[in-house]
C-alpha cells in the first residue's frame, strides 16, 4: 500500500529513529480508525530501523488474546538477542535504591522462590546468550503466573519482574539502538501496558524508542496507563485519518497504470478515502472502480471484525434495515439501532462513529451497494430473520411508514404481530400505486397468512391475485378458483367480482364467468342501489370485448347504457365509457340516458374520464391520468380501448407516443402491461406500414409473456405477427405462428377478430381464396352478431371483397365495398375501402376513388397502403397513355414499398417497371432539398407526382413562366438535369400542396 498524504507522519517517525539513535528514548502512538494504514505505518518504521542497524522487536495484539497476561510482552521480548558476555541484566526483586526486599518472596510458589533466591539476596546472575533466553522465559511465565492470580493491579512481585526485564532491554540499548513496535495496543493485556508504563518511566537517555499503534476511538485504552502516558515526557502522538478525494486517486494512480474514469464510480465516494478499501478496490477482479464481493467485501468485513463486537453488531442492524426499504428513507437514528442490538446507546453511538470515521459509512449509511451486501452475507438465515422481525417491531413503535415495517415483516417471515395484517395490506396498496407489483405480492402474501378470517382472507387475495397478473397472469390464475368459490359464497364485493369476471374471461373460463355473472345480476336486482353500478358498467365493457356473456346486444341505434352512480369505481366505469365509445365508431358522448333513466351527465365527476368528451378526447384523457390508477385491475382495459379510439380518430401519432413512453420507462415492474403496450405498439406501426418493427415488437410481447398467460389476449400479437410476415413474404413464418394453439375461447372475444382476420389474409396470400372468404365472413358474421359493426374492430369487409375479387365475383367485392363506405368508420378502412371500390370499377372510372383513397391514407399515415394505392393509380394513368406520369407514380409506390419492407409488393412493381433501378437512387441529400425554399418545395412536389407546368401554375395560382424558373432552380440545387430525375422524397409535400 502506497503512503499517501502521510509525509508529516514519515517525518515524525524518522525523527523517532534519529532521536533514539542519539540516546533520547521516546514513545510514539499513531492513532486513528481502522483500516487507514497505521500497520504500513508500523512496517515502515521497522523496515527503516532495521536497515539503520536498530534492533527491532515487534507484537501484535489480538482481542481474543486481551486474556493472556504478559502475552505483548512475550511476543517483544522471547528470542531476545544475546549481548557480549558482560551481565546479561540486573539486580532481580530490588526495590528503587538497590536494597534486596526480603518480602517479596510472600504468597509465590517455588518457582518464585527460586527466582527471589537468585535475586533478592543481592546475588547478580550472570548468562551467556542461551541462559539470557532461558531468564527471559522463566521472568515471563512467573509474571503471567502472577499476574493472572492477582488480577489488574499489579503487587510488588510483579513490579520487580517488570523491573529485571526493563534492566534487560536497558542493557541491550547500550550495545545499540532498540525500537519496540506494538500494532494494536487498543488489545494489549494489563500486565503488558503495565510493563510498558514501567520502561516508559526509565527511557530518560536510553537508546529505546517505543511504538504504538491503535484504534483507540473505538477501544479506548487502559484509562490509567493512557493517564499516564501522555503525561510522559517521552510520548508523542500522531493522528491518521482516511484520505481526502484527491488522495484517494493519487493512492489508485499509485497502485494501477489504469487511468481512473470519474464517471463509471467515484472512488471516493465508494471507499471514504479508506486505504484498505481503496487498495481492495484496486485489486477486485470485476475491473477498476467497480466494486465486489470477492475483495472489496472481505476488506469491508475485514475492516469490521477488527474493530468491537459492537461495531459488528451495530453494522448488521444497519445493513439489515437498508435492505427492504424503500428509496428515501433516512438512515436509522442511533436508538433504533441499539434498541435492534440490545445494546445501550452510548455504545452503538461510539460504534457508528467509529465506522463513519473510518469511511466504512457515510453519515451512518452503507456508501455502496456491495458493502451492505458483504455485511448482510455475514449473517446466518436465523440471525437475519431474528433483525428483521425486531426491525419491523421497533419501526412499528416509533411510527415509521407502513412501507418501511412491511418490508422488514416480508424479510423476517413474520405473521406473528397482530396489527401486521393491516400494515402489510397498506404497504401492498401503495406499493401498486407506486408501480411495484412485486413487493405489494410479496406483502399480500403475507397478510394472507395472518388474516383474521374468510373475509379477509378473501379480500386480500383479491388483491394478491391482481398484483400477480401485473407480473405474470399464469401464476395469478392459481387464485381464480378459490375466488370463484369465495365469490359465491359472499364474501368478495361487487366490484371485486367484476374484476374476477374479466381474469376469468382473460384465461378462457368463460363458463364460471358466465355463472358468476348470473350471481352478480341477480345480488344487483336484491340491491339495485349499491350493487348496480358495478354490474351495470361490466355489462358494457363486455358489450365490446366479450359480447357473447353480455345481457344487452347492441343494437344499431343503441345509447349509451352508463349510468352515474357515486359509489361505482371509477375506473372501470372509465373502461365501461371507452368500451361505449368503440362500440359506437368513437362518436358516443356519453351522455345517452341509461336503461334507469339515470343520465350521464354525473359522471365527468366520478371517474377519472369525464363523460362529456367525445370517443379520442375522451381517450386521451384517460391516457393521461392512467397512472393513478396502478393499483386498479381495470387501468389495463382503459389503456386498450383508450389506444384503439387514438387509432380510429385518427390520432395515430398520441397512441404511439404513449406506447413508446410507457416501453422507454425503465422503472415499470408491470410486465402485463409492458406486453400488452409492446403488442400495441406493433398493431400500431402494421397500420402505418412499418413491417419491421411490427414484426419486431408482436415477437417482444410474445417473449414477455408465454402463450399461457396471454390467454384469450393472444390474439392481439400474434395477428399482427402473421400480418406482418404475410406482408413481408415470409409465408413460412406466417404458417408458424398460425399453427400455435390458441385458447378455443378465444373466438368469442374482440381479440379473436385479429386472429381470424389474419388468418384470411394468410390464405389470400396463399392463393386459397375460398378459405379466405370463410374466415373474413366469420368475422363479418361475429361482428354484427354482437352489434359492434359500427366498431370496425377489423375491416372485415376489405378482406371479403379483396377475397371476391381473386374469385372474379366484382359485384360482390363492390357491394361490400359500397357497405364499408355507407357506413361510419376509421379514415384509414375508408381509404381501403375506396381502393377496392376502384378496383371492381371500370378502369375509366377508378381515377377519382384512387385519388381520394390516396389523400385518405397519407392523412393516417398508412404507407403500406399508399405503395398499393399508387400502383393502381399507375395503371390507370398508364391506361389513359399517361406514361410519364404512370412512370413516375410506380417509382414512388415502389419506393414505399421498398422502404415498407413490403417484399412480393416490390417484386410485383420491379416486373411490371421492367428494371430495378427504380428501387435503388430514389433518395436524394436530405440537406439538398432543405435547401429548397417553400415555393420550390411545392412546385418540385407536384412534378415528381407528374403534373406539367400548367397544371402545377393552375394549382399553385402562379404563371407557367414562374414554374419554370421554380424548376430551373430546383435542377440546379438538386444537381439534376430533368423532371424524371427529381427525388421521390420530395412527394412527402405533395399532400400538403394546391
Amino acid at each position: 500500500m502506497a503512503l499517501v498524504e502521510r509525509d508529516d507522519i514519515l517525518r515524525q517517525l524518522d525523527l523517532l529513529l534519529a532521536e533514539c539513535t542519539a540516546g533520547s528514548g521516546r514513545v510514539v502512538l499513531i492513532d486513528g480508525p481502522v483500516g487507514t494504514g497505521k500497520t504500513e505505518l508500523v512496517r515502515y518504521c521497522g523496515t527503516r530501523a532495521a536497515g539503520s542497524g536498530v534492533t527491532v522487536r515487534a507484537a501484535t495484539c489480538a482481542r481474543a488474546e486481551h486474556v493472556l497476561p504478559l502475552g505483548v510482552v512475550g511476543q517483544l521480548l522471547r528470542g531476545l538477542p544475546a549481548g557480549d558476555g558482560e551481565t546479561g541484566a540486573g539486580t532481580v526483586c530490588t526495590g528503587p535504591d538497590g536494597a534486596a526486599d526480603p518480602d517479596t518472596a510472600r504468597g509465590t510458589d517455588t518457582l518464585c522462590e527460586e527466582a527471589t533466591q537468585d535475586g533478592c539476596r543481592g546475588r547478580e546472575a550472570r548468562a551467556d546468550g542461551a541462559g539470557r533466553a532461558a531468564r527471559i522465559a522463566e521472568l515471563l511465565d512467573v509474571g503471567a503466573a502472577i499476574a493472572g492470580r492477582l488480577g489488574p493491579d499489579p503487587d510488588r512481585e510483579l513490579v520487580q519482574i517488570h523491573q529485571e526485564l526493563t534492566l534487560l532491554l536497558l542493557d541491550l540499548s547500550k550495545r545499540g539502538p532498540v525500537l519496540l513496535c506494538i500494532d494494536d495496543v487498543q488489545y494489549a493485556d494489563v500486565p503488558s501496558l503495565h510493563f510498558l508504563l514501567h520502561l516508559v518511566r526509565r527511557l530518560g537517555s536510553a537508546r529505546i524508542a517505543v511504538l504504538l499503534a491503535g484504534d483507540l476511538a473505538s477501544h479506548p485504552l487502559d484509562l490509567p496507563f493512557r493517564a499516564e502516558l501522555v503525561r510522559a515526557p517521552e510520548f508523542r502522538s500522531l493522528r491518521v485519518g482516511p484520505l481526502s478525494p484527491a488522495g484517494s486517486r493519487d493512492l489508485l494512480a499509485a497502485a494501477t497504470p489504469v487511468t481512473p474514469d470519474p464517471s463509471v464510480t467515484d472512488p471516493y465516494q465508494v471507499t471514504g478515502g479508506n486505504p484498505l478499501l481503496l487498495t481492495a478496490l484496486v485489486q477486485d477482479d470485476r475491473g477498476f472502480g467497480q466494486p465486489g464481493p470477492e475483495v472489496f467485501g472481505l476488506a469491508l468485513l475485514s475492516c469490521l471484525h477488527r474493530g468491537e463486537p459492537v461495531a459488528v453488531q451495530v453494522a448488521r442492524a444497519l445493513a439489515v434495515l437498508e435492505t427492504p426499504v424503500p428509496d428515501g428513507v433516512v438512515a436509522p437514528d442511533t436508538a433504533t439501532l441499539a434498541g435492534m442490538i440490545g445494546a445501550d446507546v452510548p455504545a452503538a453511538a461510539r460504534a457508528l462513529d467509529a465506522m463513519n470515521a473510518a469511511g466504512l459509512l457515510d453519515d451512518g449509511r452503507f456508501r455502496h451497494k456491495v458493502a451492505r451486501d458483504a455485511v448482510l452475507g455475514d449473517l446466518t438465515a436465523s440471525e437475519r430473520t431474528d433483525l428483521h422481525r425486531r426491525a419491523a417491531r421497533l419501526r412499528h413503535q416509533q411510527g415509521a411508514p407502513a412501507a418501511t415495517v412491511a418490508a422488514h415483516l416480508v424479510e423476517g417471515n413474520d405473521v406473528q404481530p397482530p396489527w401486521g395484517t393491516g400494515v402489510l395490506v397498506e404497504a401492498a396498496e401503495q406499493a401498486l400505486l407506486d408501480g411495484r407489483p412485486e413487493r405489494a405480492a410479496a406483502c399480500l402474501r403475507l397478510a394472507a397468512r395472518s388474516a383474521a378470517g374468510e373475509r379477509e382472507r378473501a379480500a386480500i387475495r383479491a388483491r394478491l391475485a391482481h398484483a400477480e397478473w401485473q407480473t405474470s397472469p399464469a401464476a395469478a390464475a392459481r387464485h381464480l378458483s378459490p375466488l370463484v368459490s369465495a365469490a359465491h359464497a359472499g364474501l368478495l364485493e361487487q366490484r371485486t367480482n367484476a374484476a374476477l369476471v374479466r381474469q376469468l374471461l382473460w384465461h378462457g373460463r368463460s363458463a364460471e364467468a358466465e355463472d358468476l355473472l348470473a350471481r352478480m345480476r341477480a345480488v344487483a336486482q336484491a340491491e339495485p342501489e349499491d350493487d348496480a353500478a358495478e354490474v351495470h358498467d361490466l355489462e358494457v365493457w363486455l358489450a365490446t370485448v366479450h359480447p357473447p356473456l353480455a345481457r344487452r346486444r347492441r343494437g344499431p341505434a343503441a345509447g349509451s347504457a352508463v349510468p352515474a352512480a357515486p359509489a361505482a369505481d371509477s375506473w372501470l366505469r372509465s373502461a365501461a365509457l371507452l368500451a361505449d365509445a368503440v362500440a359506437a365508431g368513437g362518436h358516443r358522448t356519453g351522455r345517452e340516458p341509461g336503461p334507469s333513466g339515470i343520465t350521464g351527465a354525473g359522471v365527468a365527476g366520478t371517474g377519472p374520464v369525464g363523460s362529456g368528451l367525445v370517443g379520442a378526447d375522451r381517450a386521451e384523457s384517460a391516457l393521461r391520468d392512467l397512472h393513478l390508477a396502478r393499483a386498479d385491475p381495470w387501468a389495463g382495459e382503459v389503456a386498450l380501448l383508450a389506444l384503439l379510439l387514438l387509432t380510429r380518430a385518427p390520432r395515430m401519432d398520441a397512441a404511439v407516443a404513449w406506447c413508446e413512453r410507457v416501453l422507454a420507462d425503465p422503472d415499470l415492474e408491470d410486465q402485463t402491461a409492458r406486453a400488452m403496450a409492446t403488442a400495441v405498439r406493433g398493431a400500431l406501426a402494421l397500420e402505418q406500414g412499418d413491417l419491421a418493427v411490427a414484426a419486431d415488437h408482436a415477437r417482444a410481447a410474445l417473449r414477455r409473456l408465454p402463450a399461457k398467460a396471454w390467454g384469450v389476449a393472444i390474439g392481439l400479437p400474434l395477428g399482427t405477427l402473421v400480418l406482418a410476415a404475410i406482408r413481408t413474404g415470409d409465408l413460412e413464418e406466417a404458417a408458424r405462428q398460425l399453427v400455435q394453439t390458441v385458447p378455443e375461447e378465444m373466438v368469442a372475444s374482440r381479440y379473436g377478430l385479429d386472429y381470424l382476420h389474419a388468418r384470411g389474409h394468410y390464405h389470400l396470400a396463399a392463393n386459397h381464396a375460398h378459405a379466405a372468404l370463410a374466415d373474413f365472413l366469420a368475422c363479418g358474421d361475429l361482428i354484427r352478431g354482437w352489434g359492434l359493426d359500427a366498431a370496425v374492430l377489423v375491416p372485415w369487409r376489405i378482406g371479403a371483397a379483396e377475397a371476391w375479387l381473386r374469385l372474379g365475383n366484382v359485384d360482390q367485392a363492390r357491394q361490400l365495398a359500397q357497405e364499408q363506405l355507407g357506413r361510419p368508420g376509421a379514415t384509414r378502412v375508408r381509404g381501403l375501402a375506396l381502393r377496392l371500390l376502384a378496383a371492381a370499377s371500370p378502369p375509366g372510372r377508378r381515377l377519382q376513388p384512387l385519388t381520394e383513397a390516396l389523400e385518405l391514407l397519407e392523412a393516417t399515415g398508412d404507407r403500406l397502403g399508399q405503395a398499393y394505392v399508387l400502383a393502381d393509380l399507375s395503371r390507370v394513368h398508364d391506361h389513359l397513355d399517361q406514361r410519364r406520369r404512370a412512370r413516375l407514380l410506380l417509382r414512388r409506390a415502389l419506393h414505399i414499398a421498398t422502404m415498407c419492407g413490403a417484399r412480393p409488393l416490390a417484386q410485383e412493381l420491379l416486373a411490371i417497371s421492367g428494371d430495378g433501378r427504380a428501387v435503388f437512387g430514389l433518395g436524394a441529400d436530405q440537406e439538398m432539398i432543405t435547401g429548397l425554399t417553400d415555393s420550390e418545395r411545392r412546385v418540385a412536389s407536384l412534378a415528381v407526382m407528374g403534373y406539367t407546368n400548367r397544371e402545377i401554375a393552375l394549382r399553385l395560382y402562379v404563371t407557367p413562366s414562374t414554374v419554370e424558373q421554380h424548376l430551373t432552380r430546383v435542377y440546379r440545387k438538386l444537381n439534376v438535369k430533368r423532371r424524371q430525375d427529381l427525388p421521390a422524397d420530395l412527394w412527402t409535400d405533395a399532400t400538403h400542396t394546391g
